[in-house]
């Protein structure tokens, strides 16, 4: 096969499975209107969730550990679905509003480098955008992901413990009410 045929089989591959992930963020989006109390996170995945180290949409690595002590919402999102780009201006208000009361709103995009990199740059958004791999999706079906849908979010408060998980975007209020009561604690 030459190589010009697999890297079309590969393309396919990725958009099927984007596809079907994309659709599975938007039937669990239908029927999860709230944020709901975290299930039961083990700690060796809540650890293996800090320990990430990532690059941004610049090429720098970060450490998701450098936000430890301050309530902490990271987005498993991508850029082909559309629940997760909508959700982006609230989430980049909600940092607005909170980053200066000890808030930290943190993307990760399971997608190609490019293409997060591209909506960096294009969506000058107030919160970092780093970028995962489909291996990620392994660890937010530890975290509480069990659909493997997008967008899927953890809040982690600053004691170091998951204060809810979310499959599906946010509602503003609900994150506003949820952020108060982390950053009130």
């Amino acid at each position: 096969m030459s190589p010009s045929a697999r890297r079309g089989i590969a393309a396919a591959l990725i958009i099927g499975v984007s596809a079907i992930a994309g659709y599975a963020g938007w039937r669990a989006q239908s029927h999860i209107d709230q944020a709901a109390p975290a299930p039961k996170v083990s700690d060796s995945a809540r650890q293996q969730l800090l320990a990430l180290k990532l690059p941004d949409s610049e090429g720098r690595p970060q450490a998701l550990q450098q936000w430890q002590g301050k309530v902490l919402v990271v987005n498993f999102w991508a850029t082909w679905c559309p629940p997760c780009r909508k959700e982006m201006p609230l989430l980049d208000a909600a940092q607005r509003k909170w980053g200066g009361k000890g808030v930290q709103i943190v993307g990760i995009g399971i997608d190609e480098a490019d293409a997060v990199r591209d909506y960096a740059a294009a969506n000058k958004l107030s919160f970092p955008l780093l970028i995962g791999d489909a291996g990620l999706v392994d660890l937010t079906v530890a975290l509480g992901n069990a659909a493997q849908g997008l967008p899927f979010s953890i809040v982690i408060g600053p004691d170091g413990r998951v204060a809810q998980t979310k499959l599906g975007a946010f509602k503003e209020d609900a994150l506003d009410k949820l952020l108060q009561d982390l950053v009130q604690r």
